[in-house]
């Protein structure tokens, strides 16, 4: 779950409603103004829409919809495998406003309505129109730069023009890891899937037009905009109303409890290898079941990083320095153990996986890539089982063993 999290950021697992006969105005209703309006949905409890969600609505006259880039189905075929190659399509859909905030209920909702001249609003209501159109509604989703804020945004850009200004934000510095920490600060784990699974791109400081693929951080850009015309610079927000008063952190679960984070665990995986190290140390004898163990759940986390990294075309996936402490070599160590004429590559192994990772924990902070604090326990417990297996591997292993 906590990768699906990091791959599918500020999607929205939304069914696709259905849609009315012909929403579109009819000829008697063109002459009615059009408004146009950026709807933020704060974020929810699930892990798909922990990032809040962006609409965009177009009201005129009786004719009032939501367009909403965050729509998918699920039972399109080979839908999970495109997934995870990063071949996602989302579709944009217009909702009606009877079903706008189904399932949003418990979710603040802002409604942002744009001051926008009649010419360019009905510019956004037929570019919106003509892209639900089932020949143009589905795009390539990409969860950092494509997605239900990121299109609205284009969206409310073009519909603006080249006056726009969004408001200064000063010197601070945020990256995509900053704010989706932030926005993970109450689930641990999740958080440990995207440092796992998201590389070093998502470390570089961003500007202040790339963060807005949050919904809240486009929410709060364009309160403060301006239009810049001829003689004066106009607010690009009209009215500011909250159909949905609910708590401004979002309909958010408690915080992790200690006792489960990843952190904790980490820390109980690192304190079981050392015990059962001291034990072998003792008796002078590898318990190779414990390798197992552990280096079959490090391989097989290898295994995603390492399809993540050389076959997904998912953002932030590559380079990710994880890949040397997770990756697929791992199982051999897993299973070399087992074999009495594999004993001496199999201590040249664990003597390379040692040094590297070991290396690696040494050399973390001068590299680019930000690392969660629950990574370390774990590179730890790798590097004493690869020790222990490399000064005690001559000795004579508990079991039968196969020839």
């Amino acid at each position: 779950m906590t990768v699906l999290c990091a791959l599918c950021a500020t999607g929205t697992l939304e069914a696709v409603p259905q849609l009315p006969a012909n929403p579109a105005p009819s000829q008697e209703q063109q002459e009615d103004s059009v408004s146009v309006s950026l709807v933020t949905f704060y974020p929810g409890s699930e892990p798909h829409n922990i990032f809040g969600h962006s609409e965009i609505r177009v009201k005129q006259g009786p004719v009032d919809l939501y367009f909403n880039y965050g729509v998918f189905d699920f039972k399109s075929p080979g839908f999970l495998w495109r997934f995870l190659l990063g071949e996602t399509d989302y579709m944009c859909q217009p909702v009606p406003r009877a079903y706008a905030t189904i399932g949003m209920e418990n979710r603040r909702m802002v409604e942002q309505e744009l001051n926008l001249p009649q010419d360019r609003a009905l510019k956004v209501r037929d570019f919106l129109w003509n892209n639900a159109q089932p020949e143009n509604c589905t795009y390539r989703y990409k969860f950092l730069s494509d997605n239900c804020s990121t299109r609205p945004r284009d969206i409310i850009e073009m519909a603006a023009g080249d006056g726009l200004q969004y408001p200064a934000t000063g010197d601070t510095l945020v990256t995509y890891r900053d704010i989706l920490a932030h926005y993970c600060r109450n689930y641990a784990w999740e958080r440990f899937g995207i440092d796992l699974v998201l590389g070093w791109n998502i470390d570089t400081v961003l500007d202040q037009r790339a963060t807005m693929f949050i919904p809240m951080l486009l929410m709060d850009a364009v309160a403060g905009a301006t239009v810049q015309t001829e003689s004066v610079a106009i607010p690009l927000v009209k009215a500011t109303t909250v159909p949905i008063d609910k708590s401004t952190e979002g309909n958010v679960r408690p915080p992790t409890p200690w006792y489960l984070s990843p952190m904790t665990i980490a820390l109980l995986v690192l304190v079981l290898t050392l015990l059962v190290s001291g034990h072998d140390w003792r008796r002078r004898e590898i318990s190779r079941w414990f390798d197992t163990l552990l280096f079959t759940a490090g391989g097989l986390a290898g295994c995603i990083l390492f399809f993540l990294i050389f076959f997904s075309t998912h953002e932030a996936t590559s380079p990710n320095i994880n890949i040397l402490w997770l990756h697929p070599l791992l199982l051999l160590l897993a299973v070399l153990p087992w074999f009495k004429k594999t004993s001496t590559i199999n201590r040249w192994l664990h003597g390379l996986n040692a040094l590297i990772v070991a290396l690696l924990m040494l050399l973390w902070p001068v590299q680019p890539q930000v690392a969660n604090i629950a990574f370390f326990p774990l590179m730890a417990a790798l590097v004493v089982r690869s020790l222990t297996n490399v000064l005690l591997g001559s000795q004579t292993t508990r079991g039968p063993t196969r020839n």
